[in-house]
């Protein structure tokens, strides 16, 4: 069986619309393995660089970084710091994109986040899709997950898909969250966590054959 043969779901969601969730039963109905962090773990592995690199980078474009890489290197070229332990953001991506290649070449596979759906838009067998709700919901939906106040829930939710857009959009030259971004976008608080991953995996089945 060549890659082709594989289904692979690229899975996007909005924060607090329930869309992990939604991913894990997407996959379990398609008989999909499921890869989140995991994919940092293989990322650190295959390339010898500390798994903490990859955690502080994940998903966040200059933020993130701040903590292992200092502003005239950051926006510099590909390097290794003194100790062999710091990558620019793009060498970064770049490995990882390697390891989500070689994962979806493998196995037939659901991954959350990281750009997936750009980095296998070549791949006939892959599908993606977004899972948003509505602000309220994910707000009550991020205070009670988080034990905070909802204010801080709003406020929690729009610094972390800041991030989230500035990373997406930067290296996919698209833009994070609008439906002709991606194959299906689908909204959670009118479906349903059991009702997005039904119909998800009906449209991904239905629209490879």
């Amino acid at each position: 069986m060549n890659s082709t043969d594989k289904i692979v779901v690229c899975l996007g969601r909005q924060i607090g619309s329930g869309g992990y969730l939604a991913g894990k039963m997407i996959a379990s109905a398609l008989g999909l393995f499921f890869y989140d962090k995991e994919l940092l773990y293989y990322a650190a592995k295959d390339s010898g660089i500390c798994e903490e690199i990859f955690e502080n980078a994940d998903e966040k474009v200059s933020q993130g970084l701040s903590r292992v890489l200092n502003a005239h290197d950051f926006l510099g070229g590909a390097f290794f710091d003194p100790l062999n332990a710091t990558l620019s953001r793009d060498r970064i991506f770049s490995i990882q994109s390697a390891v989500i290649r070689k994962i979806a070449s493998e196995q037939p596979c659901l991954i959350i986040g990281r750009c997936a759906d750009y980095i296998l838009r070549d791949n006939p067998r892959m599908r993606s899709v977004f899972i948003h709700a509505p602000l309220p919901l994910r707000i009550a939906n991020v205070a009670e997950r988080r034990g905070i106040s909802p204010e801080e829930a709003e406020s929690f939710i729009h610094k972390e898909e800041k991030k989230r857009a500035a990373y997406y959009n930067y290296f996919t030259n698209k833009e994070w969250g609008k439906a002709d971004s991606y194959h299906f976008s689908l909204d959670a608080g009118l479906l349903g966590l059991d009702n997005c991953a039904r119909v998800a995996a009906h449209l991904i089945k239905e629209s490879l054959g």
